[in-house]
């Protein structure tokens, strides 16, 4: 890998570990996109204490889907070529008040997963035209049987996923590579104030996951390893049992 790491979600947990992961020989350039008046402060003495050779910042809101097109287009001008491209914003939301609420829950779907599909829409076109680069993507396990406990949440994960899988399938053979990210329960500040779920993992160790899969070439990692397998024997578990699990 080479070139410049653009993180979309500069304050992200998990964006900021694997930026810092990524710091090598031919990496060592790196431009973290956050919201308009965001502090990224921290995050960049960060990466510049890794190793980060140049950190830049730049705003970026991903809700604004018209925006999209431009903003990449001018990291491109200005920071090119683009190495990876990792994306790390999004919300978990209230799940109680969106069931209430619409203009929530449609907030959430939007920034986690419309959002996403037009920022990975202009991502891949401008990477295809460069003829090379990686697409990180943040699925969970939450998208893949929706739960009654998030299903809001869980329903735009679940898009994105399928969304991913199959672009994933689209850039195969075009020198652009995305690996889809599929973890558990993340203890971070995303998360602060609720009870970990079982197989919990921290941004660090998703972090690590994220860099080994995708120095090997991996198109889906999930993070523990074995929520593949838990999550492949509770596809059968009865819907009555189901919709009583926990978030």
């Amino acid at each position: 890998m080479s070139g410049t790491v653009l993180v979309l979600g500069g304050r992200s947990e998990i964006g900021l570990a694997v930026a810092k992961r990524l710091v090598s020989g031919d990496i060592r350039r790196f431009v973290l996109a956050a919201r308009p008046g965001a502090d990224l402060a921290a995050e960049v003495a960060a990466l510049r204490e890794a190793g980060a050779e140049t950190v830049k910042t730049a705003e970026f809101d991903a809700d604004d889907l018209a925006e999209h097109g431009p903003f990449l287009e001018k990291m491109a001008a200005e920071h090119g070529p683009l190495g990876v491209i990792v994306l790390a914003f999004g919300i978990l939301g209230d799940q109680a008040r969106a069931e209430t609420d619409a203009a929530h829950a449609a907030a959430i779907v939007h920034t986690d997963y419309v959002a996403q599909v037009g920022v990975l829409t202009h991502a891949a076109n401008l990477l295809r035209a460069q003829g090379h680069g990686s697409l990180v993507v943040f699925s969970s396990v939450a998208g893949v049987r929706v739960r009654r406990a998030n299903y809001v949440y869980g329903s735009a994960k679940a898009g994105l996923d399928g969304f991913a899988s199959g672009l994933a399938d689209a850039l195969h053979g075009s020198g652009v590579r995305l690996l889809l990210v599929r973890p558990g329960f993340v203890i971070g500040r995303m998360t602060e104030g609720m009870t970990p779920a079982p197989f919990s993992s921290t941004p660090d160790q998703v972090a690590d996951a994220t860099v080994a899969a995708l120095r090997r070439g991996r198109g889906v990692v999930w993070v523990p390893g074995i929520l593949r397998t838990v999550f492949f024997g509770m596809r059968f578990l009865p819907r009555a049992i189901w919709r009583r699990m926990p978030r």
